[in-house]
């Protein structure tokens, strides 16, 4: 299976362009026949060369979509691409992100299309973000294009900000838990174990329990932080394997309240793309392709696949997508909704909106089961080990006094 970006004309004389996943050359042309287009243009994307990681941070993609934001304004007050991306550029403070958005209006000033220029940095814009600015040059209406990129790029950034901040403190306060367990029993615990020396025998099996895990951990606490680094590096490394990230992601989706919000976040943020393609004009089979790449959870990714293969085979979408019990049974009330008055675009925008007024009450309800339940789970660790050494130096005290 190989990604083509092709130019097409449609049966109205309406140029279109993005990208088709299709095995070959001639799977690609009968994809975009069967959607009513013409291939005029069809070259294969290469795929991007192993081993080398092209990812950009949190604040690189900010400056990018403020950037987009920018870019969608100063056009549509009319200037022309290259003076309007030039002035976008200048108001980027980070100095890494404006080399590569220069490298792009070079590339624009000598002649290349935008969504050209842009598919070359992949580590600052995504497969979808170039689909959408092509559909706006192939449709003539670049600026809105962008402006739509750019309130789609925005609500996915906001959705990153409020499970990010969100988790600040049940974070916070689980680094405090661990830190005081770690306390106790590398400095508090071992100032009793003189005492208990003498009396080895006839300590209470739950004094025994935390003197021995004191002492494992002073003893090979080193050697237990290499194996947990290595463990992680190793599961981690597993993780590049489909198969095991396809067992991963059918567990998270199984978890309770984990499991349904991460569905809801996978479909905000589909919905939200697909609906910004279809709006672009962007054929719904190519659409799906596109949009299904912003899906994280294999589980999910691979559900949509088959459901886009069924579109270019001329089937419907909210039907297998219900069959399917992927989406929420809300996403497909508004899917159906879509279809029936040939709104589609418009319906899968209002269903991000409520899904992501959906997350935001389902993160809130998270963050105050898990702060509660670390709380307690911290005082009875604390209080269990208190037990143990006052039960042990109780003991002491009733031997004591019976002798």
């Amino acid at each position: 299976m190989a990604t083509w970006r092709y130019r097409a004309i449609r049966r109205d004389g309406s140029a279109l362009a993005g990208e088709v996943d299709a095995a070959d050359r001639e799977d690609a042309v009968a994809s975009l026949r069967r959607s009513g287009a013409t291939p005029l243009e069809l070259v294969v994307v290469p795929p991007r060369a192993p081993g080398r990681p092209r990812r950009a941070g949190a604040k690189a993609k900010a400056a990018a979509t403020t950037c987009i934001g920018e870019l969608a304004v100063l056009i549509g007050a009319g200037l022309q691409l290259d003076r309007a991306l030039a002035l976008a550029i200048e108001n980027v403070e980070d100095k890494r992100v404006g080399e590569s958005l220069g490298e792009i209006l070079r590339d624009v000033r000598e002649g290349a299309p935008l969504s050209r220029a842009i598919a070359q940095k992949p580590e600052l814009f995504s497969p979808t973000a170039m689909a959408m600015i092509e559909a706006g040059e192939a449709n003539g209406r670049l600026g809105e294009a962008l402006s739509r990129l750019a309130a789609t790029l925005e609500q996915e950034a906001e959705l990153r900000r409020l499970v990010g901040s969100s988790m600040i403190y049940p974070i916070a306060l689980l680094v405090i838990a661990l830190g005081v367990v770690l306390l106790m029993l590398l400095f508090v615990v071992p100032q009793f174990e003189s005492m208990f020396a003498s009396a080895a025998g006839k300590l209470p099996t739950a004094t025994v329990v935390v003197m021995t895990a004191s002492r494992l951990l002073r003893g090979y606490g080193l050697a237990m932080l290499l194996g947990i680094a290595v463990a992680g590096v190793g599961g981690a490394l597993l993780l590049r394997r489909p198969a095991v990230r396809l067992v991963r992601d059918r567990l998270v989706l199984a978890l309770p309240l984990l499991g349904e919000l991460v569905r809801r976040v996978e479909t905000a943020r589909f919905a939200r793309t697909l609906g910004a393609l279809i709006d672009g004009e962007v054929p719904l089979p190519a659409a799906l392709g596109l949009a299904r790449r912003t899906i994280s959870n294999q589980v999910l990714g691979d559900t949509i696949a088959r459901v886009a293969n069924g579109v270019k085979e001329g089937g419907g979408l909210t039907a297998p997508l219900a069959a399917s019990g992927a989406l929420p049974r809300l996403a497909i009330g508004f899917l159906r909704t879509g279809e029936e008055t040939s709104q589609l675009g418009m319906m899968l925008g209002r269903l991000a909106d409520v899904l992501d007024r959906d997350i935001r009450l389902r993160i809130e309800r998270l963050i105050g089961i898990l702060t509660p339940v670390i709380t307690v789970v911290l005082g009875a660790t604390v209080a269990s080990i208190i037990a143990a050494i006052m039960s042990a130096i109780l003991g002491f005290n009733d031997l004591a006094l019976t002798s």
